[in-house]
């Protein structure tokens, strides 16, 4: 007899007034003394006390400490319990584990859902309880919660399919349109409606319900880019255009790329990531996305699901995934909860429940986690951003990308559910208080486990010579994945042969409902594929084939669903004509300012944006697969901050290594975007040259995530961001090979205040490394050696940290373009190559004072330095600029090698950073920069 049993298991985890989860409960007002976290298994399944014994034996309880009891009836001595367990539907990892445990142990478990216990001691009123429920313990989006017992959150039977809708647009008038885009979550406008409507004037007929959902995510930000595409007028403060750019893709960043022409770039902007050379066989597939609405609804898996994206674009050009990386932009952690918005999560809920779902995924699939930043600024409250990165590696011209009239269309990996429908429509839209409510089905859950399963299974495939093309069931599920492989040829499918969830999916969603572990395969012969696919335990099926007909057709049975020319869906959509305001950029004189050098030093180094960030860092896993070699923590006791990050591929050689560097700082835009994105590409590789990368063979992604661009100042930002771009990429001959934009990060108050991201670029600047032996140690190395400086000495204060922590805005300058840095770096670079560099440190935010402190304590060797008080000295940031340290016996190759290098001090055995304007102790450093 199938029935559903509930269990809880322990040990549990203890969290205390002065644990994460004590003190984010104190923050909302709602004070604990203890709460005791226990795991709540429900089974669903023809068992037998004996069988449900075994199974907690076998998969459930460590045999040394733990220990399992019937849920009902569990005496928890008075105190409160509140148990949370996922809504029904969403993605279950663990009870899905579980299951397939139970299957091999010949256990008849059909259905199996884990959620928590907890255990709330003190005396806490029913309100402070609704706070700690409501607020802490769980999130409305894909969870429930209940005081006392919570009923198992499986999927009930549903009914059958809905039939397919037909929208009525021939008679609808422009209010109409409007409404339809508005209801449907389409994120249309109207003139896009008006062609949908006049294409099917044409056809004489009105689209399906599935039709308009294809088209719209075809057409949407998130896929079309139509930004990027649209032509725009910038125009001064007089409304006189001064410049017209034919698309900021197009004029900007592929323009930057064709010129420079560079011949270890084998595909840029064309696939799911961009592909150039590492070594002679080898090619390197790079990919930077972002999940930003995802994360502020659900933070774990919306940032989960963002690593899984992410591999997802890699696997897509037939690339193993060997390192991710993550840039992460949250609000306050301390802000006040009666700050925040309705509809709107704490930052640091947000933040952990990011950094969690980080870990989780990238731990799992067993990829190394080598680099990234954390920054904090309230700019970030309501709509924080979630940048991941992955690095793929796959034998140089071994991924196919045509295919072929009558190839089978095979999809592999997890089945479809509600989960995940209308993730490209929106992620393409702004956000407000009711987003949680209208678009949870949006965020999904990842399932690292069967993500690592495709891995193994499409490298086989790859060397097996299986398939003439590939690609990831992205933003619009398969409605992309088919779509865009079929743009051409067309391709007829049925989605009665699509695996599902649960019933009662309508035939729209089953087509868009996304996944991170799902992939799709041109093949002329399926059935290898598919013995693949069981052997790893991971679902494949057929579900149509391509036709060569240029007509995308999609049938659930006898009824068809989607009929639609390829022509019309993916270029049919209006290309917008935009306004954009020159951002005005002013120079005033800086105001003069008192401080001291000590103390704004200390502050500086405990700002949460520049502080240690280890205590993250060492949740994930940076040594997985074995070649990582600059970490994104080393020096001599593996607390210091690394600059860029170096791995040796695995399955490569091993003569040569990849080096990584990252460039972000949002503040400089406020005062002029154009610098400000200049100075992260510098940034990105001065990273990547510390990391001994060769700055001549560099190429760059580009992350953008802005406000709304039809906004004629948010959109003037971005225009000058986008030019920057091109002009520093032709400075440093990097070519960009791939990118994403982010748009319409804003949140909308209920009173239709907006309230916009800080406009933010994220470069990632890769390079191979050709002597992974001479690359510089993090941190300095020995007491008598040299420290030298490249670059100018006197940096801009406009837009620095050193205003940021003393809250005022004291005009002067932003950091400027510098047309020398170029050389600089191609001679640091040489320098590193040669043997000459022992250690090196990049001065960043903060300037030479928090990079000299950082740098000496990771080696636990002070310095020694003659630097004065001028603020532009000790605080100043800029481009082209490294701290290094020299042998002396090696100062005259160096002095030649980098001539506009000067000696600014030596390394010390004692424990003490001496700028000259001040000095501060290893433990005054320790104390400010790690957080307790």
């Amino acid at each position: 007899m199938t029935e559903v049993r509930a269990l809880v298991v322990g040990p549990g985890h203890q969290h205390g007034p002065d644990s994460s989860l004590g003190r984010a409960a104190a923050l909302f007002g709602a004070p604990i003394e203890e709460v005791t976290e226990l795991r709540v298994v429900h089974l669903r399944g023809d068992l037998t006390d004996t069988d449900v014994q075994r199974l907690t034996d076998a998969l459930l309880v460590d045999p040394i400490v733990g220990w399992s009891q019937p849920a009902e009836g569990l005496d928890h001595d008075g105190s409160t319990v509140i148990e949370t367990g996922l809504r029904p539907g969403v993605t279950d990892r663990e009870g899905a584990e579980l299951v397939r445990a139970a299957a091999q142990l010949g256990l008849p478990v059909d259905a199996a859902t884990i959620g928590r216990r907890w255990v709330v001691a003190g005396e806490l009123d029913d309100d402070q309880l609704d706070v700690l429920a409501h607020r802490v313990l769980h999130n409305e989006v894909i969870e429930r919660w209940s005081i006392g017992r919570l009923a198992a959150g499986f999927v009930t039977d549903q009914p059958a399919t809905p039939p397919t809708q037909t929208i009525a647009m021939a008679e609808a008038d422009d209010d109409a349109l409007d409404a339809i885009s508005r209801t449907r979550r389409l994120g249309m406008n109207l003139t896009e409606m008006q062609a949908v409507q006049a294409h099917f004037a044409d056809l004489g007929r009105d689209p399906t319900d599935a039709e308009i959902e294809t088209i719209a995510q075809t057409w949407s930000e998130h896929c079309a880019h139509k930004t990027f595409r649209a032509t725009i007028d910038v125009v001064d403060d007089s409304g006189e255009v001064v410049d017209r750019v034919d698309g900021l893709l197009r004029s900007y960043l592929r323009a930057a790329t064709d010129t420079i022409d560079a011949p270890w770039v084998h595909s840029a902007f064309v696939d799911n990531a961009g592909l150039v050379a590492f070594d002679d066989t080898h090619d390197i597939a790079l990919k930077a996305e972002t999940h930003n609405h995802p994360s502020a609804l659900e933070p774990f898996g919306g940032a989960n699901t963002g690593v899984g994206g992410v591999v997802r674009d890699i696997i897509g050009v037939s690339a193993k995934p060997i390192a991710v990386t993550d840039i992460l932009c949250f609000g306050p952690s301390d802000l006040d909860p009666g700050e925040l918005p309705d509809g709107v999560l704490h930052p640091r809920r947000i933040r952990d429940g990011v950094i969690a779902g980080i870990g989780d995924y990238g731990n799992k699939i067993g990829v190394p986690n080598v680099g990234g930043a954390i920054v904090y600024d309230p700019a970030y409250t309501t709509t924080p951003l979630v940048f991941a990165g992955c690095v793929g590696l796959l034998p140089t011209g071994s991924h196919p990308t045509e295919p072929r009239p009558g190839d089978a269309i095979v999809v592999l990996g997890g089945a479809v559910g509600r989960d995940g429908v209308g993730g490209a429509t929106f992620s393409s839209q702004t956000m407000q208080a009711e987003t949680a409510e209208v678009a949870g089905s949006s965020v999904q859950i990842g399932d690292p486990i069967v993500e690592k399963g495709l891995i193994d299974v499409v490298i086989a495939a790859r060397d097996a010579g299986l398939y003439n093309a590939i690609t990831d069931c992205g933003a619009g599920g398969l409605s992309s994945s088919i779509g865009e492989m079929a743009s051409e040829l067309g391709a007829d499918v049925d989605l009665d042969l699509v695996p599902r969830k649960y019933p009662g999916l309508a035939g729209w969603e089953t087509w868009l409902s996304e996944a991170q572990e799902r992939m799709v395969l041109a093949a002329p012969d399926a059935a290898p594929i598919l013995e693949l696919a069981r052997r790893w335990g991971i679902d494949g099926t057929v579900v149509g084939h391509f036709t060569g007909d240029g007509r995308l057709t999609v049938r659930q049975g006898d009824e068809t669903v989607v009929d639609l020319d390829c022509h019309f869906l993916h270029d049919g959509c209006p290309r917008h004509h935009l306004r954009a305001l020159r951002q005005r950029t002013d120079s005033t004189p800086r105001r003069e300012v008192h401080v001291d050098p000590r103390s704004v030093t200390l502050a500086l180094l405990g700002h949460p944006t520049i502080a240690s960030k280890e205590a993250t860092i060492r949740t994930y896993d940076h040594e997985v697969m074995g070649g990582t070699i600059v970490r994104p923590y080393g020096g001599a006791t593996g607390d210091g901050a690394a600059d860029g990050a170096a791995t040796i591929p695995p399955g490569t050689s091993g003569e040569r290594a990849l080096a990584i560097g990252m460039g972000v700082n949002a503040r400089i835009g406020d005062h002029d975007s154009y610098a400000m994105a200049w100075h992260v590409v510098d940034e990105a590789v001065r990273n990547a040259v510390i990391a001994g990368a060769d700055p001549r063979e560099l190429s760059l992604l580009d992350n953008f995530a802005w406000g709304n661009p039809t906004d004629p100042a948010t959109l003037g930002r971005l225009e000058a961001a986008c030019r920057a771009c091109h002009d520093a990429a032709l400075a440093f001959g990097a070519p960009f090979v791939s990118g994403k934009d982010s748009l319409y990060n804003v949140f909308v108050h209920p009173d239709g205040t907006a309230d916009p991201v800080a406009p933010t670029l994220v470069i990632t600047a890769v390079a191979p490394v050709r002597h992974p032996e001479r690359i510089p140690v993090t941190g300095t190395v020995g007491a008598g050696n040299d420290v030298w400086f490249v670059g100018p000495l006197r940096g801009a204060l406009r837009g620095s940290h050193f205003d940021l922590v003393l809250g005022d805005d004291h005009g002067g300058s932003v950091p400027q373009p510098d047309p020398d840095a170029t050389e600089r770096h191609a001679q640091v670079a040489d320098a590193i190559e040669t043997g000459l560099v022992v250690s090196a440190h990049d001065p960043s935010e903060g300037g030479i004072a928090v990079a000299a402190a950082e740098w000496a304590f990771a080696g636990r060797c002070g310095l020694d330095l003659a630097l004065d008080d001028d603020l532009h000295v000790l605080f100043g940031e800029g481009p082209g600029r490294y701290l290094v340290e020299i042998r002396p016996d090696d100062a005259d190759a160096f002095a030649a090698a980098v001539p506009s290098a000067v000696r600014i001090g030596t390394v010390i055995a004692e424990p003490l950073v001496d700028l000259g304007a001040c000095a501060l102790t290893f433990d005054d450093i320790e104390l400010a920069w790690k957080p307790a």
